[in-house]
């Protein structure tokens, strides 16, 4: 069984283009199909929140959600962490990482196996283990997840197609907004279609995959927990900075929804009309403890207030970065992401084109 596997990796041309949600999607799509999927991650690159303290975050997440056995996973043949990267400067070893890879081959299960790949079509490259040499080892097909936002993409892709060849199946394009949509219907996917570049995917933009936890926040602004450290799971799905008057303010955050609300540790003014919004976390700068009667309101309606010794600038810039790179390991966005793939991916196309129709369950035969 595990020599007629077949292999699929999951690659994109740039980071935090949503790799891990499309193979998860993916994965229950075939599943609901009767497919006995198998799921790996050749190079672990998540090192930061891993249960055990080791090991990507990322590839053990979606091993639990999808309740995969030993023998229906291919783990990380090397974490791309610095430690691994100066040993293999002083004691290099490419033969050998790929004979492990190779040796996904041996494990029995799963008919086909999806392959999360590196964030670009360079990374894992010092290993000799860059995309294009993990679907030569193992004869894996290969599908991009892309993210439009402007059509300076096409470079990237038609560079991708040329060094990718017949392999390039396709491409998924994710979190695709309203305003770019028709662009991409109309001009750009009769473009990249003609140049045996399909589009197997449209996954429009949907803010609860874009949110991020109010604990992930406290982690990447080192901030400190003023009071609601238990509704740090709380999703936060957008951003607003109080630096005007009160009344602007009201009318300001009233126009969100799940916001975190970015202000002075002096406004206790705007930090009180902020609470009584659609707000999910309060975050204070410029080194000023919250005003008491600000704690004791948030608390009675359960808002966590954090603290960071940074800039207002510099608190804003850290947040807008973490909106939509952020791990998918929240039971609503699992569910969110699964939903999205069943309405706008082309399965039965994929499955055409992989020639996956040939192992498929004799109930779909």
């Amino acid at each position: 069984m595990a020599k007629s596997a077949k292999y699929l990796l999951i690659g994109s041309i740039e980071p935090y283009s949503g790799k891990s949600a499309v193979a998860l999607g993916l994965a229950y799509q075939l599943k609901n199909r009767g497919f006995d999927v198998a799921y790996g991650k050749p190079l672990g690159t998540d090192m930061d929140g891993a249960p055990d303290g080791g090991g990507d975050a990322d590839f053990q997440f979606i091993a639990q959600t999808l309740g995969l056995s030993e023998s229906h996973l291919r783990p990380p043949v090397v974490m791309l962490d610095d430690a691994t990267i100066d040993q293999h400067l002083h004691h290099p070893d490419s033969a050998g990482y790929r004979r492990e890879l190779a040796g996904y081959r041996e494990r029995t299960g799963g008919d086909c196996v999806l392959l999360e790949g590196p964030g670009t079509l360079q990374e894992g490259s010092l290993f000799d283990l860059s995309p294009i040499r993990i679907a030569e080892v193992l004869d894996a097909a290969v599908m991009l997840v892309v993210r439009f936002d402007s059509q300076r993409f096409l470079d990237e892709l038609l560079s991708a197609r040329e060094r990718l060849g017949d392999r390039l199946l396709g491409i998924v394009v994710n979190d695709l907004t309203p305003e770019h949509s028709e662009t991409l219907q109309t001009r750009v996917q009769p473009f990249l279609e003609s140049h045996g570049i399909p589009i197997l995917g449209l996954l429009p933009r949907h803010a609860l995959l874009r949110s991020v936890t109010v604990g992930e926040l406290a982690r990447q602004l080192d901030a400190q927990v003023a009071c609601g450290r238990e509704r740090l799971d709380l999703m936060v799905e957008s951003l607003s900075v109080g630096a005007m008057n009160v009344s602007s303010a009201m009318k300001y955050f009233s126009q969100s929804h799940n916001m975190a609300v970015v202000t002075g540790g002096d406004r206790r003014d705007i930090q009180m009309a902020a609470l009584e919004q659609s707000t999910h976390c309060l975050i204070l700068t410029g080194q000023l403890p919250p005003d008491p009667m600000v704690i004791a309101r948030a608390e009675e309606l359960e808002i966590p207030i954090l603290c960071a010794d940074l800039d207002t600038l510099t608190t804003v810039e850290i947040i807008d970065r973490a909106f939509g790179r952020v791990r998918l390991h929240e039971a609503s966005k699992v569910e969110c992401i699964a939903q999205i793939m069943a309405e706008h991916f082309d399965l039965s196309r994929l499955l055409e084109m992989t020639g996956w129709e040939a192992i498929a369950p004799a109930n779909l035969a």
